[in-house]
C-alpha cells in the first residue's frame, strides 16, 4: 500500500510499505531548444549513465534530432545532439525510436530510426569505442533491417538478438539477429498477420534454461506475447495476455533476482495515464508495486527501463510530451 508520495519538479522521494523505494525522480531537463520530446533510452557505461530521446517541434517533423543527456554528479547535462536525421547532403527527415546498447566488447550502439513518418522509415546507427565521447559517422542498416524498434536488445552469447516489428501492412513482430554489433545482420518471420492479432515494439524477457518471452504494444486492447524455447532462434505466433494496452509503447525486463518488471499504462485508449510498474515471478501473473503518474487527461508514456550493476532500476519516459523524466527505484 502507498503510503507516502512526495513529488516536485526535481527531486522526488516516495516511500511505500511493501518496502519498495523510489529513490530519485528528475526530469533530464527543465528547458530546452526544441517543443516536443519523446521515445527516450538509458544506458549505463563505465563513464556514467546516458539518456537520449527524440525532439523538435513536432513528432515527425524533419528537424526532428535524437538528443542525449549525461547524468554527472545526480544531474543531468544540458541535451546535446546526437544524430539527425540528414540521409545525404540534401535530404533530411525525422528521427525516430533512439536504442542505446552497451554491447558486451563494450561498444557502445545507438540504434535509430530515420523517415518522412513510420511507415516508411528506415534504420540506423551509431557506435563508439570509448563509452560515448566519440561516435562514428551514421551507418544505415540493410534493406529491409530496423534494429531493435524501441527496446533494447537481449544478448545471448555473441548474438544480439533484436526484438522489432513493421507497421506498413499491419502492426506485426519479427526478431532480427547480428553476431558482429550490427556489421551483418539475419531476419526471423513474422510472428503474427496483423489480421486479428496485432504487435509492435517487443520486449524480452528471461526465464532461463533457453526459454524467453518478449511482451508487445497491440491494438487489440491487451499486452501481447511471443514465446521462444530455444534461446531466441525461434518463436511462437503471437498470442494476447490479460494484461491492459491502450495501444501504447511498453517496456519489460528480468531483473538480476529472476524477477520480471513490467513498465506500462494500466489503462484503456486514448487514455495515457496513468503510468504503472508491475513485477511478476513466472511472467504471467503481475503483480501492482507502483503508479509512476496519475493525472486524468495527460500523457506519459514510452517507459524505457534498465537495472544496473548496483541492482538499481532507472526509468525514463515521457512526460506530456514535453519533457522526459528520470525515475530511480530500488525493488525488494
Amino acid at each position: 500500500m502507498l503510503k507516502n508520495l512526495l513529488c516536485i519538479g526535481f527531486i522526488a522521494i516516495s516511500y511505500f510499505g511493501n518496502g519498495q523505494v523510489v529513490r530519485s525522480s528528475q526530469f533530464i531537463y527543465d528547458t530546452a531548444s526544441f517543443a516536443s520530446c519523446h521515445a527516450s533510452t538509458i544506458v549505463e557505461t563505465p563513464k556514467g549513465m546516458l539518456a537520449a530521446w527524440f525532439g523538435g517541434k513536432f513528432e515527425g517533423d524533419k528537424e526532428v534530432n535524437i538528443y542525449a543527456s549525461w547524468l554527472v554528479n545526480n544531474k543531468w547535462s544540458a541535451p546535446f545532439i546526437l544524430a539527425d536525421g540528414f540521409i545525404n547532403d540534401s535530404t533530411r527527415y525525422a528521427c525516430y525510436n533512439p536504442v542505446l546498447f552497451l554491447a558486451p566488447n563494450q561498444e557502445l550502439l545507438l540504434f535509430y530510426k530515420i523517415g518522412p513518418y513510420v511507415q516508411g522509415w528506415t534504420g540506423w546507427m551509431k557506435r563508439s569505442s570509448n563509452y560515448g565521447v566519440t561516435w562514428s559517422a551514421p551507418e544505415k542498416l540493410p534493406d529491409g533491417i530496423l534494429g531493435p524498434i524501441r527496446n533494447q536488445p537481449y544478448v545471448v552469447g555473441d548474438t544480439l538478438i533484436c526484438p522489432s516489428s513493421t507497421e506498413k501492412t499491419g502492426w506485426k513482430v519479427h526478431f532480427e539477429y547480428t553476431t558482429n554489433n550490427g556489421r551483418s545482420w539475419s531476419k526471423g518471420p513474422d510472428l503474427n498477420d496483423a489480421s486479428p492479432i496485432t504487435g509492435i515494439q517487443p520486449a524480452v524477457l528471461n526465464h532461463s534454461k533457453g526459454v524467453l518471452q518478449a511482451l508487445t504494444r497491440s491494438q487489440n486492447g491487451t499486452v501481447n506475447e511471443t514465446w521462444s524455447y530455444d534461446n531466441g532462434k525461434t518463436w511462437a505466433p503471437l498470442q494476447q495476455t490479460g494484461l491492459i494496452n491502450n495501444n501504447s509503447s511498453i517496456d519489460a525486463i528480468t531483473l538480476q533476482d529472476g524477477r520480471h518488471l513490467l513498465v506500462y499504462n494500466n489503462c484503456s485508449a486514448p487514455s495515457r495515464s496513468p503510468l504503472n510498474v508491475a513485477i511478476s515471478k513466472d511472467g504471467k501473473n503481475w503483480e501492482p508495486l507502483l503508479a509512476l503518474e496519475d493525472e486524468t487527461g495527460a500523457e506519459f508514456s514510452y517507459p524505457y527501463l534498465i537495472q544496473t550493476k548496483d541492482q538499481k532500476v532507472h526509468i525514463t519516459y515521457t512526460w506530456k510530451r514535453k519533457k522526459i523524466k528520470h525515475v530511480v527505484l530500488r525493488i525488494r
